[in-house]
């Protein structure tokens, strides 16, 4: 998805909680550190779904990164420009204190302001299988304006590698946002048009 935001020309504020650096960390091997969070960034964005790196070249000069204890950065406040936000992954413990309106976090703190200027936030849960409180928060999110996609990947677009799941996910929050990508081939009215092409 960050790829995807960067390619199409757009500015990104990011923010890596201290959850999904280890989540990050366990996953992958790679370390996001504050001090060298270009070149982790470039490493990280520089994988595969499959975990092979190399596998895409990124240039990350198009990111500013946010510490997530910070909470006087800018994405902070109502008066900084954003155009929306987007929580991808969203754990259940960050579902639910978007959906309270806690600021424990910049992360929180940003998804807050996001609501109440009326942007857009896109909540890509990661979890399964949801509790009633969880679904409860999502719903709560819902009717605060939040679009919730869950991160489940859909096999009529003719997916053959992980990576095509893994896009799939990213262009349906892309699309959510309103960011054009072409990460996935669109459904178009025809049965069997996932398995045209292989």
């Amino acid at each position: 998805m960050l790829r995807a935001l960067l390619d199409a020309g757009e500015a990104v504020d990011l923010v890596v909680s201290r959850a999904s650096r280890l989540t990050l960390l366990d996953e992958t091997g790679i370390s996001f550190r504050d001090a060298h969070w270009q070149d982790d960034l470039r490493e990280w964005l520089g994988r595969g779904a499959d975990g092979k790196p190399g596998t895409f070249d990124v240039d990350v000069s198009g990111v500013r990164y946010w510490n997530p204890g910070d909470l006087a950065a800018g994405p902070s406040s109502g008066s900084y420009p954003a155009r929306g936000m987007l929580v991808v992954p969203a754990s259940t413990a960050c579902v639910a204190g978007v959906a309270l309106g806690l600021s424990k976090d910049l992360l929180q703190r940003a998804a807050s302001v996001t609501l109440k200027e009326r942007r857009p936030l896109v909540v890509a849960v990661r979890e399964t299988p949801l509790n009633g409180q969880t679904l409860r928060h999502l719903v709560a999110l819902d009717d605060a304006g939040a679009s919730v996609v869950p991160a489940s990947p859909a096999f009529y677009a003719g997916a053959t590698h992980i990576q095509d799941l893994v896009d799939f996910v990213a262009g349906r929050v892309l699309d959510a946002a309103g960011v054009g990508h072409g990460l996935y081939r669109r459904w178009k009215g025809e049965l069997g048009g996932g398995t045209a092409g292989r």
